[in-house]
């Protein structure tokens, strides 16, 4: 629903701006005759993307978790240490300031977060091996739960998982995105708008959660996030930039 929304109102927004006003532009897209599925067809394609998903997992998934833990594991002069220590550690920990207004301003969700870009799958195999590492473990994994709760808070961790569901999709997403736009220009201004978005709505979602649900003061990034709100139903309701149409002046006269 959040990301149906998200596709909805970015659409009434930016159609009102002098960017993208103007008649609609035609766009084919080829659709396939609907009829009911076979169940060959139904267990092949399952079995395609089941072996498909299988190789993604064996390959960028598994190399990136094992990329994740040598980081996790060792400085910059390959010794080995605690994770706090660690060559991610301090990476994480630059990139730390830029999500903390969004309320998980860790050094273990920014990292998740980075990781999420090659493939969303490494998310949740990033914080397995990060908090896998902070104490005994199960073969469930249930203390990992309560590991999170010391570092997220309800309305922080809502806010992690909408920036990580609306920011840039993985890479395969975005050369799809490249080959459509056909344009290198307006796959980064995509890129750029997704990431955008997701930060404010994770933004909002923190700053006025925070104050409602966990009884937080009021703060600069409450005031911001209500602006924000604001200029979101500003930006809804007016009417939209007319499009300009050029003149064009002939010179001379007709013999």
């Amino acid at each position: 629903f959040i990301g149906m929304a998200a596709i909805v109102v970015s659409g009434i927004v930016l159609k009102k701006t002098a960017l993208f006003a103007g008649g609609p532009a035609p766009f084919i897209m080829e659709l396939p005759a609907y009829h009911l599925p076979q169940v060959s067809s139904v267990f092949k394609s399952a079995w395609d993307r089941g072996i498909a998903f299988v190789k993604k997992a064996g390959t960028i998934i598994f190399a990136a978790c094992v990329l994740i833990w040598f980081a996790s594991s060792y400085d910059f002069s390959l010794a080995r240490v605690t994770e706090d220590q660690s060559i991610l550690a301090a990476a994480g920990r630059l990139m730390t300031p830029i999500f903390a207004p969004l309320g998980w301003g860790t050094w273990r969700g920014t990292v998740a977060t980075i990781t999420g870009l090659i493939a969303k799958e490494n998310v949740i195999g990033t914080f397995g091996i990060l908090y896998g590492q902070t104490g005994e473990i199960s073969e469930s994994g249930n203390e990992i739960w309560q590991l999170l709760r010391n570092d997220y808070t309800a309305v922080a961790a809502y806010s992690f998982l909408i920036f990580n569901l609306l920011c840039a999709p993985c890479f395969a997403a975005i050369g799809a995105i490249h080959r459509e736009m056909g344009d290198s220009k307006w796959t980064w201004l995509a890129i750029s708008y997704q990431c955008g978005l997701a930060y404010c709505a994770s933004f909002v979602v923190y700053q006025l959660g925070h104050v409602l649900f966990e009884g937080g003061p009021l703060t600069l990034g409450t005031g911001i996030a209500v602006l924000f709100i604001c200029g979101l139903i500003f930006a809804l309701v007016k009417k939209p930039s007319r499009q300009t149409i050029p003149t064009i002046q002939v010179i001379g006269g007709s013999k």
